[in-house]
């Protein structure tokens, strides 16, 4: 049910020191940037047409918001053009998954393995 790695979530100190070093040293693009004016996000990748990027969160706003995310690797965010279905499915598996929230982009849930590692799962608009 899950078709590809959507974004891999990168929790940094600094946002705009961590785009510039992707975006001015590694030479990725960014691809958007946007802020709720509680939240900011960036969207970089390796190019604009990429299947896969990778979105830069500050940690310590995160921290706050979800004390329970381990910072120590990034989280993986997957699509699903099944997302209700996946939903469903992970919840009958009894897998610990976190209540469907509606984001700019799409609608967005949590689940976690068995090490309390948690990963996200996007349906986008």
């Amino acid at each position: 049910m899950i078709n590809k790695v959507g974004q891999i979530m990168l929790y940094v100190n600094n946002q705009d020191e961590a785009m510039g070093f992707w975006t001015e040293k590694v030479g990725f693009s960014v691809i958007s940037e946007e802020n709720n004016g509680e939240m900011r996000w960036i969207e970089i990748a390796p190019t604009k047409g990429a299947e896969t990027s990778i979105v830069l969160h500050n940690m310590e706003l995160v921290a706050k918001m979800s004390p329970e995310l381990n910072f120590g690797t990034p989280s993986l965010m997957f699509f699903s053009e099944n997302f209700d279905e996946l939903y469903t499915d992970l919840s009958n598996k009894n897998i610990k998954v976190g209540e469907i929230v509606n984001m700019p982009s799409g609608r967005v849930f949590n689940f976690a393995d068995n090490e309390e590692n948690y990963f996200a799962v996007m349906e986008k608009k």
